[in-house]
């Protein structure tokens, strides 16, 4: 079985190609349609837009969240491109975790001249340099 470093990995490596081939200064769906087409190249497994049901006591909310991509059925990936990675962006991905009942995300900002990604877990963030 691959561990999960392994399938970050590979998603990030992804989306480092993609921003390889555009640079920065798109707006974020061009980033999302790119990166869509770029997973189907390397044969990464992927749902996107997928809905995220936010429960309340077992109940659930009528509002609902939408995570860009969720790869190898377990991995939330949300896609930025913006000038920096700030805190709200962060606590945008830990709900989606708490949400999906999910232990990975990524936070993949495409807004840099570098591609800016932080791997996120309920229990901690790393970020790259």
């Amino acid at each position: 079985m691959i561990e999960k470093d392994e399938l970050t990995g590979k998603i990030i490596n992804a989306c480092m190609e993609v921003h390889n081939e555009l640079g920065n200064g798109f707006l974020e769906p061009v980033y999302q349609e790119a990166l869509e087409e770029e997973f189907k190249i390397q044969g990464i497994p992927y749902v996107r837009e997928k809905l995220l049901p936010v429960m309340y006591k077992g109940k659930q909310l009528k509002k609902e969240y939408y995570a860009d991509f969720v790869c190898y059925d377990d991995i939330i990936v949300e896609l930025k491109a913006v000038s920096v990675l700030s805190k709200p962006h962060k606590a945008q991905v830990l709900n989606y975790l708490n949400a999906a009942n999910k232990e990975i995300g990524l936070l993949i900002n495409f807004g840099e001249t570098k591609l800016k990604w932080e791997r996120l877990t309920k229990f901690k963030s790393q970020e790259n340099r």
